[in-house]
């Protein structure tokens, strides 16, 4: 890194496999880079039928994981379940067999599951939020998600995995310019105290206890060389801690910069009483959430409060402004400006703990409501119909992708086709992505319009042809007895 970026505070993301160009744009533009109106028309045509087709290979799933979740719906879910008659053993089957489905469907829809490593990363900075958020783990099921991570065992599952899941997608930023008075203020006396901890060596007696916890942001620090991996994605944070310490800074508007997850998933059952067990099992959905203030989307949250470490701050700063005001009054020449200047920083140091206290309290309030009304897209049902129309688009632009290349450029190995893909994404479209084409060779194969060569590469047949191959769908047939009663 040059010597300007020394200060930035960088993120290195993965790419993701999600293709983010709409699926309308996508044909289009392609459509317009073949030469031939004949072709173009056979092309949309060939689109048409590639997404009737791949809706329906699954359809039937789909249709399995709405029926499961009406039993686990949190809602209505208990009065179906008992209209059923099942047996407890018989229904801890059933939703585990809505598991499987949904974590099939999230695989599909590119989503995964936020590792600790990566929800330690978000973590590491202040956003809007700046208050210790935790859960209340005595209200949340432990052994559903147990049970079902026993039968499917998966690597690099976070620690709370078996309370509940947050699935992440896609990475954006969030932009907030505003005067930040009150944190502006925040910030000026927390620099003063921190001088005045490092003045009477206070600092070495509370650094100890929280060196363990900064332990895993430096290793993340560490691992930030854009140099090393032009691939993975680099995103900056902006934030007040980092900003120097000028009049002109302290009086205009500042900019603070996240970056974000783009959609969360957050999956988990509550806990209940044993002979009236819920049987619930939430699925909520959300969008544009700061990595920072990931925060926000965890289930069933603790009333903040202060943490431990601030009370022994506190009570701390209060012993030594005392013990100093004392000693300074037994000495032969008190001098007063020395304790009007400690009681000052004491005095100081705890309102300031109080309004920020207070501050953040009601940045809490503020980021909850927003976060229902503003970042939920949706819960239960309606986000499992988000997530049956994402993997359809996804699947379905990942194959006209493939196809096009194919049929523009000729034969490819694999590798090649990958590569081909992932270039016509940045060329024509000016994004990025880790394309998925194993997934898209395995529904061309599917759909009988590639083959492979004896050398291995891949080919696709002609656009009629393929056309001929994939046949009159029902929806085109609906729509052609539509058009033709209609004309009647």
């Amino acid at each position: 890194m040059d010597k300007d970026s020394k200060k930035k505070e960088v993120i290195r993301l993965e790419r993701e496999s999600v293709i983010p160009i709409l699926k309308p744009k996508l044909i289009m533009t392609l459509a317009n880079l073949i030469e031939h109106s004949s072709d173009r028309a056979e092309f949309l045509k060939f689109c048409k039928r590639v997404e009737y087709t791949i809706r329906a290979w699954y359809l039937l799933q789909f249709e399995d994981l709405m029926q499961l979740h009406s039993l686990f719906d949190p809602v209505h879910g208990a009065q179906k379940l008992q209209q059923q008659n099942l047996s407890p053993e018989e229904v801890d089957i059933l939703e585990q067999n809505f598991l499987t489905y949904l974590f099939q469907v999230m695989e599909k829809s590119n989503f995964k599951i936020a590792t600790d490593e990566e929800i330690d990363l978000a973590l590491a900075g202040q956003y809007l939020l700046n208050l210790p958020i935790t859960v209340d783990e005595s209200k949340i099921d432990k052994t559903l998600l147990k049970r079902y991570f026993s039968e499917h065992p998966q690597e690099n599952l976070p620690d709370f995995a078996d309370k509940y899941i947050i699935f992440r997608r896609g990475i954006g930023i969030d932009r907030t310019t505003d005067y930040f008075f009150m944190e502006k203020v925040d910030m000026i006396i927390a620099r003063l105290w921190a001088f005045l901890m490092r003045l009477t060596r206070l600092d070495k007696l509370l650094s100890r206890r929280s060196r363990g916890r900064h332990k895993k942001v430096e290793k993340k620090d560490d691992e930030i060389n854009p140099e090393a991996d032009s691939e993975d994605l680099y995103v900056e944070r902006i934030r007040l801690e980092n900003m120097d310490l000028s009049i002109p800074n302290l009086v205009s508007k500042t900019t603070i910069q996240e970056p974000t997850f783009d959609r969360i998933i957050v999956v988990y059952r509550r806990e209940s009483a044993k002979p009236n067990k819920e049987r619930g099992i939430y699925v909520k959905h959300f969008k544009n959430i700061p990595m920072a203030d990931l925060e926000i989307v965890l289930p069933e949250k603790k009333n903040p409060g202060l943490t431990p470490m601030d009370w022994v701050t506190f009570l701390a700063s209060a012993v030594v402004g005392l013990v100093a005001v004392v000693s300074s009054l037994e000495m032969p020449k008190a001098d007063l400006w020395v304790i009007f200047a400690v009681l000052s920083t004491v005095i100081g140091y705890c309102a300031k703990t109080y309004f920020t206290f207070q501050a953040n309290m009601a940045a809490y309030q503020n980021l909850i409501t927003q976060s229902m009304y503003d970042k939920q897209l949706d819960s239960g049902r309606g986000t499992l119909l988000h997530l049956c129309d994402d993997v359809i688009q996804q699947e379905v632009k990942e194959v006209i992708i493939s196809f096009f290349i194919l049929m523009e450029q000729g034969k490819a190995t694999m590798e090649d086709l990958d590569l081909r893909c992932e270039e016509l994404i940045k060329e024509e479209f000016e994004e990025s992505c880790n394309f998925d084409v194993d997934d898209a060779v395995e529904k061309l194969e599917k759909l009988k319009i590639v083959s492979r060569d004896s050398i291995g590469r891949y080919y696709c047949i002609g656009l009629k042809r393929a056309n001929e191959i994939i046949g009159v769908t029902t929806e085109e047939l609906v729509l052609k007895a539509r058009q033709g009663s209609i004309s009647a």
